[in-house]
């Protein structure tokens, strides 16, 4: 890796991307994981009003008909913020249209150039942030960006031409279940013992998530696509948002993807951590027809930073003149560290030892335990994946470290649907005081199936349901039940991968008095928009029981702040680092006294921790199967 030297003296500081399902942003973190610039780009799927195109720097960094409105607009996971100067909403009409769309029931896009050009866009607000700071002269020494990371939602598929860069149909985002009847014929096709085969070389069971349904797809459907596979010459190729991003934003045109995003392909073998012949033939795909990037780990030089010609990949009316010279500044500067959001997260809430596990409370809810170097094949409803990969580092460090994997299909946005539907509450963060009105839920369960069960139960015939309500039932009991709801599936995740771990069946409920005991799992580190409230925390705590402390992280942006570790790390001498190991970024970033207001153990007695949640399995197995009896 080329080495960057200054002359003058200077603070080093890593900038980051992280592209997410429904908005994009850039943190630049400095080496005590705070945060010195932010931009936020909210993406909206509906028309909004066009501002007048900005000339100027101030006007770059904001929407001035959104300014004028000035009304707080919701996430995905029901958290509602205000437009400022560090957060936009997307302006529908630059170019081509919103970046997210759902064409059909079912399907959801997302418009590659779009992402590449709000990466630019909030990159381009965080370095004027940055040069904002560097003109005050009370500051000794100036910030200079050494190193820059990429996070980004998984499993997003984009096929694009070599020839020219542009993308040859919109992306297939990982919510998407148009292959649905794919792989429900690949189910009835394959017997058990090759469905186990399959699951032992890639962790993976077959479903729509994943990337090789989608590629199939678009091979077997897309007309343009099918023409330029058929060719065979090497023009056509595949990636995830990682790898258009680091095509696009490396002067080398760099074709790679990193092994977390890659484990994500069910292409790759997760011991070889390469593409398998046998995989690729299950698929039907001819690596000689479609190019596949190149399997590299998630912390190493893969090329310099470049800003890209969005006017040649057909995007106009965003990015300006002004805006590509302030870009300068971080040409040439490496990007050399990229991982799946999930397993950014895992890395950002520094949960890097064998026995840690992270659960971030998105829109959804996804839960990483950390199995350390052991590849372990779940048994019992969890998946198993890549978890992250720093080869710079010494020892044990330095290896591949897997991790178990569950995720729930409804948790922030039962908030949202509480707001919204319900009207039980005006705002996202009013739910937390609700459901504190009352000791307890009054016997109510909720089982928030909307899209049917996910980890570790697997029932797609379930659906949302409500049990135990009387007349002495208030909004207070539904709402304190519907938290419960994805706490007690937290839980469930929680035990299903320390049984895998080898914990006996019930270690959640024993009493761990030897300190010197092995326990299955040390802590859960929590992140995302429903940990904000200690309320929710509380409860998650509560129903996990004595022997997990929940941890709520310091620094709210754990994925961004996982790529920039990657980054940071990803040089091979230990002195041109940001930092020199895991011990140097625990030590630089961990705040001990944080940590003790942000920790959550539980409260509640034993008896009635195992009351409820016995009430709630029974109402897991009322509730399955919900769709079959009709």
């Amino acid at each position: 890796m080329p080495r960057r030297n200054s002359n003058a003296p200077h603070i080093p500081v890593v900038a980051t991307i992280d592209i997410g399902t429904t908005s994009a942003r850039a943190i630049i973190f400095s080496q005590e994981g705070e945060e010195i610039a932010k931009h936020q780009i909210e993406y909206s799927t509906t028309a909004s009003e066009t501002p007048a195109e900005s000339q100027n720097t101030d006007q770059f960094r904001r929407r001035s008909s959104l300014l004028r409105h000035n009304e707080p607009i919701f996430t995905a996971e029901g958290i509602a913020i205000s437009i400022t100067d560090d957060v936009e909403i997307e302006n529908n009409s630059a170019s081509a249209g919103p970046t997210l769309r759902f064409p059909q029931p079912g399907w959801v896009e997302c418009m590659p150039v779009h992402i590449l050009a709000n990466a630019v866009q909030c990159l381009t607000a965080c370095l004027i942030t940055l040069r904002k700071i560097n003109q005050n002269p009370a500051l000794s020494l100036k910030y200079k960006v050494k190193a820059i990371g990429i996070a980004n939602m998984r499993e997003t598929t984009i096929v694009w031409l070599r020839k020219t860069g542009k993308p040859l149909s919109n992306g297939i985002t990982w919510t998407d279940t148009r292959t649905s009847e794919i792989v429900q014929h690949l189910e009835k096709m394959i017997d058990d013992d090759r469905k186990e085969e399959l699951k032992q070389k890639t962790g993976l069971p077959l479903s729509t998530y994943f990337l090789a349904a989608k590629l199939r797809w678009l091979l077997d459907n897309d007309d343009v696509i099918r023409e330029e596979y058929e060719k065979g010459d090497g023009n056509l190729m595949f990636g995830t948002v990682d790898t258009w991003l680091i095509y696009h934003l490396t002067k080398e045109k760099t074709f790679v993807s990193d092994v977390t995003n890659a484990s994500r392909t069910y292409f790759m073998d997760l011991e070889t951590r390469d593409y398998d012949d046998d995989l690729l033939d299950f698929w039907g795909i001819d690596p000689t027809r479609i190019r596949l990037p190149k399997i590299v780990s998630l912390s190493e030089f893969y090329g310099s930073f470049a800003a890209p010609n969005l006017s040649q990949l057909g995007f106009h009316n965003r990015i300006t003149q002004e805006a590509y010279d302030i870009l300068k500044a971080i040409t040439g500067v490496p990007i050399c560290g990229c991982l799946g959001d999930q397993s950014a997260s895992l890395v950002g809430q520094l949960a890097v030892k064998p026995g840690l596990a992270k659960c971030t409370y998105g829109t959804g809810c996804f839960l990483l335990y950390n199995t350390g170097t052991r590849k372990l094949i779940s048994e019992h409803g969890t998946l198993t994946t890549l978890g992250y990969w720093f080869p710079t580092l010494e020892g044990e460090d330095g290896l591949p470290h897997y991790a178990l994997e569950g995720s729930i299909a409804v948790a922030g946005s039962i908030i949202q649907w509480l707001r919204d539907n319900l009207k039980l509450i005006e705002n996202a963060k009013d739910i937390g005081p609700l459901a504190s009105q009352v000791p307890n839920s009054g016997g109510v369960v909720f089982i928030p199936a909307f899209s049917g069960l996910y980890a570790p139960y697997w029932d797609g015939g379930a659906r949302g349901t409500i049990f135990g309500m009387t007349q002495y039932t208030s909004s207070s009991h539904i709402a304190r039940a519907a938290l419960e709801g994805v706490c007690f599936q937290v839980r469930a995740i929680l035990r299903a991968m320390a049984n895998d771990a080898g914990a006996s069946e019930d270690f959640l409920e024993e009493a761990l008095t030897n300190q010197n005991e092995k326990k299955p799992l040390l802590a859960l580190a929590v992140d995302g928009g429903m940990s904000k409230a200690d309320e929710v925390l509380q409860i998650q705590a509560d129903i996990l029981g004595p022997c997990v402390t929940v941890q709520r992280a310091v620094i709210s942006e754990c994925t961004a702040l996982g790529a920039a570790i990657a980054a940071g790390l990803s040089f091979k001498d230990p002195q041109d680092r940001v930092w020199k190991d895991f011990d140097d970024v625990i030590a630089k970033v961990h705040d001990t006294k944080a940590e003790d207001r942000n920790s959550f153990v539980a409260q509640l007695a034993d008896k009635d921790r195992r009351a409820r949640w016995k009430r709630w399995e029974n109402a897991v197995d009322r509730a399955k199967g919900w769709l079959d009896e009709e």
